[in-house]
């Protein structure tokens, strides 16, 4: 490549155009996206300025930032693809290294960053992901507004700590207009979500409702079944653990066939499976008309 002939160079340090100081006598390689597979190649003499307010410094070209070999487009492309495979498999498949789609995702993710804003924020949604052998969890906050769902922050460890530096970042006028959290049951949110957002409502997430609800069912069945025992009465119970457990519309017809015997009998566990079986049926609205 070549510049104009009477074009000026721009300053890396302030970005004005500035008079030509000298041309660089080793050239810079840049790469750019890949063509059918074919791999392209930039070749550029890099000139300098003579910048009256930064001194001689190296021009900036449109290509590329800093002393990266990676053309912003080639960045981009990368970074779309990382989000289609994994980055293993985008650097195999464009034949280039881990680092090179490490850097194009950490481009594209700065981008974002710096553009984003973080008005009209109604909703949120507070999950975590494991990102290591063993407990290691890393919570993530998401905005769920209907016109808007998106990854908002991620933190280092779950901790209560680490929810409140979301809030924190967040800031409070922004946390004053959340109008619902959904998060699960673990206490470090509850009481977090409590203390920065009582204003807001607080959905609990479904499936962690029904499991501690199918928890205390089995906790109930469990004890009644000693306690028959104990009381010298015949084994109603037996056998009937993921019966009372297992969802109406999952089980065999066997199954079913074989719930309707302890059904029949006024029992705690009984009652129990009858109040999950009626949580279960609780829909959420999303729009007028539905049911």
């Amino acid at each position: 490549m070549r510049n104009r002939a009477n074009g000026q160079a721009v300053c890396s340090g302030c970005n004005r155009r500035c008079p030509g100081y000298d041309r660089l006598s080793t050239p810079r390689r840049f790469d750019f996206m890949p063509l059918w597979m074919i791999p392209v190649v930039l070749i550029y003499h890099m000139r300098r300025v003579d910048c009256p307010a930064c001194g001689v410094r190296v021009e900036q070209v449109p290509w590329a930032e800093g002393k990266s070999s990676l053309t912003a487009e080639f960045k981009w492309f990368l970074a779309s693809w990382a989000k289609r495979m994994s980055w293993k498999e985008v650097a195999e498949s464009f034949c280039v290294s881990w680092e090179w789609v490490y850097i194009s995702v950490k481009h594209a993710v700065s981008w974002g960053k710096s553009h984003r804003s973080l008005s009209n924020i109604e909703s949120i949604g507070v999950d975590e992901v494991q990102w290591h052998r063993g407990p290691k969890y890393q919570p993530l906050v998401y905005q769920i507004d209907a016109n808007c769902k998106r990854l908002l922050w991620i933190g280092p460890d779950r901790t209560a700590k680490t929810l409140l530096r979301f809030f924190r970042f967040l800031g409070k006028e922004r946390t004053s207009r959340l109008q619902s959290i959904c998060s699960d049951m673990w206490q470090g949110y509850v009481k977090v979500i409590a203390k920065k957002a009582s204003h807001a409502i607080h959905v609990l997430d479904r499936f962690h409702v029904m499991q501690k609800m199918s928890k205390a069912s089995d906790h109930v069945r469990a004890s009644e079944v000693k306690q028959l025992n104990a009381d010298g009465y015949k084994p109603i119970l037996k056998g009937s653990r993921w019966l009372l457990l297992k969802r109406l519309e999952n089980l065999t017809d066997k199954q079913a066939v074989k719930l309707k015997e302890p059904l029949r009998y006024n029992l705690k566990s009984v009652r129990s499976h009858l109040m999950k079986t009626d949580h279960q049926k609780i829909v959420w609205v999303s729009r007028p008309g539905c049911i």
